[in-house]
């Protein structure tokens, strides 16, 4: 995990938003690899720790209280998760929620999720000790815990030391504030540190330049970062025992497919695309000026495959960044010094190290010090779902 980062989740089996919480929480870790702390509380106990009322919902007025049951039906629905009142809600949860506490860490999750499902889903009634002890040892987990008292009230007091006034609530390592509520754990996710997605590229592949236009998008919804890495492809080719120009060596068939297949893409993805009359380009000054402003990246890849401009050509590539409102000429000059040629070998190299066959290459760095090397726009599906928490079993 990251650097050993928890996020805190304090709950009652009690509460349906605590319900809906558990359901969503450990996605939540996963994205951003770090591990969830399963922080059981009573929350009774955590009202008269702050001197709350033991039902703040009795004092909400009928049309609130409407509202509120309807939300959190809504809620429900929206996630995709059953929710069903028990007849005799609320019901008493010091012992399910001491079972919780003095159960073993490696067993909390699996327990915790059967006691809200048990609640919220089952209707079974929590307070019963047979109920507690039938799910108890369906988890090998030893029923006697629940008649230790100390830890629940110390996960209380904890909560309450913490500033939580309600459940659900949440706490993450190094950060001195609460998030409460199961509709703030996008806040709570936006303070983990966030996966980052390492972007091998080169002006000179229609394949990247399709990725370009999509890698942003992907990396926003599922909460990462990116690192534009431009590498010289024909480099790289030489280095492995690839063609410099893959496509020129495919059969007249397959070249057929593959301008198609372009085009096919480019319509998933709704962007413009035609094929350069200067094919194969020569990229290496406009790779350089990427690395010096890598705001100019998408200027380049514009120009290259949408306007049919040679980017090899100086002059030219000094007007596309002229007209893309970057300083052209000056740019040209800082991409010829010997640190930025440098800095362009060394990424090349990163890629070669990482495996790389070709580009567009992703590899996914996240938190929890896993890595997945991931090849080909077309493979932009893959890196959202490793994004999110998925660990591919190959590689």
């Amino acid at each position: 995990m990251a650097g050993g980062m928890n996020l805190h989740f304090f709950y009652d089996v009690v509460c349906p938003y605590a319900y809906l919480a558990s359901t969503q929480v450990e996605r939540v870790a996963a994205r951003r690899g770090v591990a969830v702390a399963w922080r059981p509380v009573l929350l009774g106990g955590l009202f008269r720790a702050v001197g709350a009322p033991d039902s703040p919902a009795a004092a909400m007025s009928a049309p609130r209280a409407r509202l509120n049951l309807l939300d959190l039906h809504r809620q429900a629905e929206a996630l995709g998760v059953p929710l069903r009142f028990p007849a005799a809600h609320p019901r008493r949860t010091v012992s399910a929620m001491r079972l919780i506490a003095g159960a073993p860490a490696a067993q909390r999750p699996a327990l915790t999720h059967a006691l809200f499902r048990a609640y919220w889903v089952d209707g079974e009634d929590v307070a019963d000790r047979a109920v507690l002890e039938r799910i108890a040892r369906a988890l090998e987990v030893d029923p006697a815990v629940m008649d230790e008292k100390q830890t629940l009230f110390e996960r209380t007091a904890e909560a309450a030391a913490r500033g939580a006034f309600g459940v659900p609530a949440f706490a993450v390592d190094g950060q001195d504030r609460l998030w409460w509520g199961v509709d703030r754990l996008p806040l709570v996710e936006r303070a983990l540190p966030p996966a980052a997605i390492r972007f091998f590229h080169d002006f000179a592949s229609p394949f990247s330049y399709l990725a370009s236009t999509q890698i942003e998008r992907v990396a926003r919804e599922h909460g990462a970062r990116v690192e534009w890495a431009p590498i010289l492809l024909g480099a790289l080719f030489r280095d492995i025992g690839t063609p410099d120009v893959p496509l020129f060596a495919a059969s007249p068939a397959k070249q057929r497919y593959l301008a198609r297949d372009l085009q096919d893409w480019a319509e998933r993805w709704g962007v413009p695309f035609r094929f350069p009359d200067a094919f194969p380009l020569r990229t290496v000054t406009a790779l350089r000026v990427a690395l010096v402003e890598p705001a100019s990246a998408g200027a380049i890849y514009r120009a290259a495959w949408v306007d049919n401009r040679n980017i090899g050509d100086p002059a030219t590539l000094r007007a596309v960044l002229d007209e893309a409102g970057f300083d052209g000429a000056a740019l040209l000059v800082r991409a010829d010094d010997p640190e930025i040629k440098a800095a362009l070998r060394a990424h090349g190299e990163a890629a070669k190290a990482a495996g790389a066959c070709g580009v567009p290459t992703f590899e996914v760095r996240r938190p929890d010090g896993a890595r997945h090397l991931v090849w080909g726009q077309d493979r932009l599906d893959m890196v959202g779902r490793i994004l999110d928490g998925w660990s591919p079993a190959s590689g």
